[in-house]
């Protein structure tokens, strides 16, 4: 049973669809959709930056559907990926599985746009008869990609040209040479700073662990709403006892208390 009907979606499955809803031939399209509730979308499997697909049709043998996008240049690429390892959030979320909200800014100001214009910059065909593109055996693939994007957001940087293990793989490379260019760049009287031996991958790990709380934008100040605890508990108290496996924990304990008192007063 397809998604695509939960309210709740991904913004980048929402673009997804609302390149579909802006199609104005609605009935192919709601054709679509309903062979895609009905399970008639067999299959679907990704061989380099397109999209095949086994729908079920009227005929015993099902329909053998592809669709691609025009995918973006080798250099293209190189800058979109450059421009992504400026700021470890986007790795942290697509390693996450989540599609960085401005995410398309990073494709527009290289000049390129992520997500189609409209269904006339999407190459599809169908081994049915039908001559209308799209037919409904398209038109159901269409709404299935939703289900795809929703499960790994990678899909749609796919059909531009670009998998997963690519696209990590360049900014953890990227973010290895910035690491070794910045030991390089030692004033005099500066300390050498010490040499990581993990590997990029932990690097990167790394990385976004140290920056996970940072935050670069303004808060709201409407949206902090600081509320005291109405039953006078401490930090203390709510943390509970110290896990320390020594006898002397309840005394550790107690000096905590003392010296988280007496800052109150």
């Amino acid at each position: 049973m397809s998604n695509f009907q939960v309210e709740t979606r991904e913004w980048w499955v929402e673009r997804w669809l609302e390149l579909l809803d802006s199609y104005r031939f609605k009935k192919r399209l709601e054709r679509g959709r309903n062979y895609a509730r009905e399970g008639n979308v067999l299959s679907i499997d990704f061989r380099e930056s397109q999209a095949f697909a086994q729908v079920q049709g009227s005929d015993v043998e099902p329909y053998q559907v592809s669709l691609a996008l025009e995918p973006f240049t080798n250099e293209d690429w190189d800058y979109v990926i450059e421009t992504m390892s400026q700021k470890a959030i986007y790795s942290a979320q697509l390693l996450a599985g989540e599609m960085p909200d401005s995410i398309e800014e990073v494709f527009t100001t290289n000049g390129l746009s992520l997500f189609p214009f409209s269904l006339s910059d999407v190459r599809s065909r169908c081994s049915c008869p039908d001559k209308a593109n799209p037919c409904k055996h398209i038109a159901a693939v269409y709404y299935q990609l939703g289900d795809r994007f929703s499960e790994d957001p990678f899909v749609i940087f796919q059909l531009r040209g670009r998998t997963r293990n690519q696209i990590l793989e360049m900014l953890r490379q990227l973010r290895s040479q910035k690491a070794s260019v910045e030991g390089r760049e030692i004033k005099p009287g500066q300390e050498k700073p010490k040499i990581d031996t993990k590997s990029p991958k932990q690097q990167e790990q790394n990385l976004i662990k140290r920056n996970f709380w940072q935050y670069e934008e303004p808060l709201e100040s409407s949206l902090i709403n600081l509320i005291p605890p109405t039953d006078n508990k401490t930090v203390l108290d709510i943390l509970g006892k110290i896990p320390l496996a020594t006898a002397d924990a309840d005394a550790v304990q107690q000096f905590l208390v003392t010296v988280y008192t007496e800052n109150k007063k």
